[in-house]
């Protein structure tokens, strides 16, 4: 009983990496690419086919570019799509693929619609209005890339499923996020969880099992996608306050969590749950990484493919890297 209600996490005190520790690797910056006058807000590889290795996506303001990184450091640019709103500022880009693989960028931002780019045959394969407000991010599962998820201001997460333009569940309601989400990600191999977080201070887990009917009936639903029985799931599983402030990044680390705030810090720690009451348990604190200057909001972290090493930048234009495999952390630039 006492755990139950411990603020204290359970466990050691949580480890903390050492910012004085000699760098383990130098990077040197290979190119330089000026792009437009409006901020990037996201880049991202193309980590769902392995045929693109080398591909990656920007967007910023009403355009979304993609390039492709050849020998000796040089970086072409493949293409570039203006959305037609110019008052449009994308904040979030993500790979996807239809079910015949055919290549996919989506993108989201202030205006709240999902552009649902054809990379191979350079065209608008769809849009999805749904959200009342902004998107803030958007993850595709790797496990099956026609699904993607949508965090946004109006305080709902959506599923989504690319192939059919169908949104198949909103997470959202009486347990849900109490204002902006700021982000999500999807669990790399239990497929029906996912993580958000987002300006109510807290960390939320979401399953999907009872609805995962839905989710194979979104694939083979021919009528129109405004007529899917679209489900709302009300309730997480799990419902972490591990950070008192905005947390504006969370990305699954096998079934432990690291998310950030504005502490100038990224946290590791695991949900414990307990099976009898869905939402509540403990969190143990395991690790944090130090950020300096990394104290105002909407500053993601980024992990390599392997998920070795974790890379966040602060207000200063500094980028550090940490080793996530390693204990305690291991700073490697």
């Amino acid at each position: 009983l006492i755990l139950g209600m411990a603020k204290t996490p359970v466990g050691c005190e949580p480890v903390v990496g050492s910012l004085n520790t000699p760098k383990k690797r130098d990077y040197k910056v290979t190119n330089r690419l000026q792009e437009g006058k409006r901020p990037l807000y996201a880049v991202v590889f193309n980590f769902i086919d392995s045929r693109f290795y080398n591909v990656f996506a920007t967007v910023g303001g009403n355009r979304v570019t993609v390039y492709r990184c050849l020998e000796g450091g040089t970086i072409a640019v493949l293409q570039s799509y203006i959305d037609e709103d110019k008052e449009e500022s994308f904040y979030t880009v993500s790979w996807a693929c239809d079910t015949d693989r055919t290549p996919f960028i989506v993108a989201g931002g202030s205006n709240g619609i999902i552009r649902v780019i054809d990379a191979a045959n350079e065209k608008i394969h769809k849009s999805y209005v749904g959200h009342g407000d902004s998107i803030n991010e958007i993850k595709t599962q790797s496990l099956k890339p026609s699904l993607i998820v949508s965090a946004s201001k109006d305080e709902s997460v959506r599923l989504w499923n690319v192939h059919t333009g169908i949104c198949i569940l909103i997470f959202a309601g009486a347990g849900g996020h109490r204002n902006e989400v700021l982000s999500v990600d999807f669990h790399p191999s239990d497929i029906y969880r996912i993580a958000s977080c987002g300006m109510d201070n807290t960390v939320k887990i979401w399953s999907m099992k009872e609805f995962w009917t839905y989710v194979e009936k979104s694939f083979t639903w021919t009528d129109l996608p405004s007529k899917f029985p679209t489900k709302y799931v009300q309730f997480p599983i799990f419902i972490a306050s591990v950070h008192t402030n905005y947390v504006d990044c969370t990305r699954w680390l096998g079934d432990f969590v690291l998310s950030k705030s504005v502490d100038n810090e990224i946290i590791l720690w695991e949900p414990i749950m307990k099976e009898q009451s869905p939402g509540e348990g403990s969190v143990d604190i395991l690790m944090k990484y130090p950020v300096p200057d990394c104290d105002i909001w909407f500053i993601k972290f980024s992990c390599d493919f392997h998920y070795n090493a974790a890379a966040a930048g602060n207000r200063e234009g500094r980028i550090y890297v940490w080793e996530l495999q390693s204990c305690p952390p291991v700073l490697i630039a």
